[in-house]
């Protein structure tokens, strides 16, 4: 059922994912309350480009200046070499002023209240907190904030809300991929590829999004049979991604304190474009206004996982689907004068010839098209604009007219056909 209520009184936060510098400024441009991202080690995207030490510096100081909160994961499940090595990096994050830390491991949580006191404890979705009994032991032992195990519905949240005492915050993932394990927890990787691939330390190789086929050993190549739904391969252990963009209203209703959007491993147009998404929702634009933003982003077929019953499992050849293609983001804009429009210097992503339709995503605007008309290319080696018949030299500086302002950070993109 959709859910069309006024969002504007909506106390939910608003947690994006950052999985390196680049996701972390178009969180913070386009409305995310909260960041959660991954240092070097410890964290449960270890192929995300993630923050080294000074690059974790720099990203408290940029989120704090624009009144963000930074959330660290830490929620890896942990062997003694990881614990013997965490309490100094620990007392990193308490000095440059992390937020919050996201932990799953009992030893990781004890030594959060030793040694990094002014970091709040959030317990991962890794613990599967379903119950009142859990939440209240993991609380006791300084957890502020519980990522709840993605398995519950809206009724079991809101019934776990009333248990629990108001200053304990409650956090659900929303939108992103679903894995088919119990709230992650899963070996399948590990066994298939090796233990350094392991779900449970940040490197999954997702083998349940492969193809399978039933087969006999002794001829293989013969004694083949795919596994079909409708003629076409299933893919047995894929789920449908997670979408609960027009059912906020009832996340709210159900006692949630923040909402989170999976999505570390994916790029800055990923992070920027459902942020906006859900952004602009919880500020009070009706659901259907926006739900197409959705569709423009890398995806599988959306469902609303478990939170009004089982989850839709994807039985489809085609795993992802998108209708938008990135083209540049937006470095430098000014008026041309005399009402001529405006220049803007722009960070090729993709090609674009003249002529195309480009959409245009800002933080404070509604989606806006428009003809690119004409560019300039930068040329490094002669310090000067040179005219260029369209854009295709990707991370090159061009310089574009627009009919309307854009700001640092906007996103141009190009509609498929």
């Amino acid at each position: 059922m959709m859910d069309e209520r006024p969002a504007s009184a909506l106390p939910m936060k608003l947690l994006s994912p950052a999985g390196g510098p680049e996701q972390l400024r178009q969180a913070i441009h386009f409305g995310a309350d909260e960041v959660y991202l991954a240092g070097s080690r410890w964290g449960m995207r270890a192929r995300s480009k993630n923050f080294d030490r000074d690059q974790l510096v720099a990203a408290v100081r940029e989120a704090h200046a624009a009144g963000v909160s930074v959330h660290l994961t830490l929620n890896t499940i942990m062997g003694d070499e990881d614990i013997d090595a965490l309490p100094e990096y620990l007392h990193f994050i308490d000095e440059i002023g992390v937020d919050a830390a996201i932990a799953a491991d009992l030893g990781a949580i004890s030594l959060l209240r030793e040694h990094a006191p002014h970091v709040e404890i959030h317990a991962s979705t890794q613990t599967s907190i379903m119950n009142a009994r859990a939440a209240e032991e993991y609380a006791r032992l300084g957890a502020r904030r519980l990522v709840l195990a993605r398995e519950m519905s809206v009724e079991d949240v809101a019934r776990l809300r009333e248990r629990l005492s108001p200053e304990l915050e409650i956090e659900v993932f929303a939108h992103g991929s679903m894995c088919m394990a119990l709230s992650g927890r899963c070996l399948l990787s590990s066994e298939l590829v090796g233990r350094e691939r392991g779900a449970n330390v940040g490197a999954c190789t997702q083998p349940c999004r492969w193809g399978w086929a039933l087969v006999e050993e002794s001829q293989p190549d013969v004694r083949r049979m795919p596994v079909e739904y409708d003629g076409s391969w299933s893919y047995i252990l894929s789920s449908n991604d997670l979408c609960m963009l027009d059912h906020l209203g009832d996340l709210a209703q159900a006692g949630v304190s923040a909402i989170k959007i999976e999505g570390r491993a994916k790029g800055a147009y990923y992070t920027a474009c459902v942020t906006n998404a859900y952004r602009h929702v919880l500020d009070g634009e009706p659901a259907s206004a926006w739900m197409g933003e959705l569709d423009a982003v890398s995806h599988r077929p959306y469902s609303t996982g478990f939170f009004y019953g089982n989850p839709t499992q994807n039985p489809g050849r085609v795993e992802y689907a998108r209708d938008r293609l990135m083209v540049a983001t937006v470095e430098k804009c000014a008026p041309l004068g005399g009402g001529r429009g405006y220049s803007c210097e722009v960070r090729c992503r993709n090609r674009a010839a003249f002529g195309s339709i480009l959409q245009v995503l800002s933080a404070t605007e509604p989606i806006r098209e428009c003809s690119l008309e004409a560019a300039d290319h930068w040329d490094e080696a002669t310090g000067s604009w040179e005219p260029v018949s369209q854009m295709n030299r990707a991370m090159d500086l061009y310089r574009v007219e627009l009919p309307f302002a854009v700001e640092p950070l906007d996103i141009l993109c190009l509609k498929s056909e």
